[in-house]
């Protein structure tokens, strides 16, 4: 069994606690040990706490980079964005012994001391490289044959390329290929490569962007929209209520994190997966449940 240390993060555990629970459900059947961080703080957030201190920044990564070293393991996120904030601080710290030196000073008046022998993984290339597709296929038990889902991928999981190393960010295809092993359909819609907003300041930018996108999901008959990332699922989720009202449309397209789709392919039930505290519920989903599906009794 591969072991990992396993990252939360802050927004899962707070407000989506349905993917932390989907992805402990799913990696011990495919031969995945997580040993939680004990004492991780948040990571911290890619954007704004950077832009008003990143030495601060970097060193708050790289205290939770240590606790990955203690345990001589690898640390795998379930989160976009802290994927991103752990591996740019990796490879910052990597490429610029001055900045590591002045990370590991402010380190030092906690009793830390960075290495950088602990590499950072997100959850969903774990899946792909340490398992593969044909195990995941293999562990499913409830295949979704007939489930059209349209893939987001964001932005942080695939930039910058250089730094993320994930796939080709212009022809990405790990996320359809985990949605394939599933039995469902990926669909990769016209605008698949548009960012959720969710960090803009300005609102008119990130309202067009939904607008746009959901456009593309339903023009292309898409069951749910599958991703690997709680700020975009809260974005699609909150915020599709809200370009409803604007727009004067409905596309009513359900946000999905890709693991509760695993969990579900697995035989996990319908109703322990969260899906009912979703604004957008995606009830479609409950047709491959078995106690979901079945008639009440007479």
């Amino acid at each position: 069994m591969k072991r990992f240390a396993f990252f939360p993060g802050c927004l899962i555990p707070a407000r989506h606690p349905a993917m932390e629970f989907a992805i402990r459900e799913t990696m011990p059947k495919l031969d995945i040990e997580l040993v939680d961080l004990e004492g991780a703080s948040c990571c911290p957030d890619p954007i704004y706490f950077k832009s008003k201190d990143k030495l601060s920044w970097l060193a708050v990564a790289a205290r939770n980079l240590c606790l990955a070293e203690e345990l001589g393991v690898d640390l795998v996120t379930n989160c976009a964005g802290c994927t991103a904030t752990l591996s740019e601080t990796y490879h910052m710290l990597h490429e610029d012994p001055e900045v590591k030196a002045q990370v590991n000073e402010r380190l030092a008046r906690i009793g830390k001391h960075y290495k950088g022998t602990s590499k950072v993984r997100h959850i969903a290339t774990v899946v792909r490289d340490e398992v593969g597709y044909e195990t995941i296929r293999k562990s499913v038990t409830h295949p979704l044959i007939g489930l059209k889902v349209a893939v987001h991928y964001g932005c942080h999981l695939l930039k910058p390329s250089r730094i993320m190393d994930v796939d080709d960010p212009d022809d990405p295809h790990v996320l359809e290929n985990l949605v394939r092993a599933l039995g469902a359909e990926p669909v990769r819609h016209r605008n698949w490569y548009l960012c959720c907003g969710k960090a803009c300041q300005n609102e008119d930018i990130p309202n067009n962007m939904m607008h746009d996108l959901l456009g593309a999901v339903h023009d292309d008959s898409a069951d749910v929209l599958g991703m690997i990332c709680p700020t975009c699922f809260g974005q699609f989720d909150h915020g599709q209520m809200k370009i409803s009202k604007l727009f004067d449309e409905d596309y009513h397209t359900p946000p999905v994190y890709y693991f509760q789709l695993l969990a579900l392919a697995q035989g996990v039930p319908y109703d322990k997966l969260g899906f009912q505290k979703q604004r957008f519920k995606p009830k479609v989903l409950q047709q491959f449940d078995d106690a979901a599906a079945a008639p009440p009794p007479a």
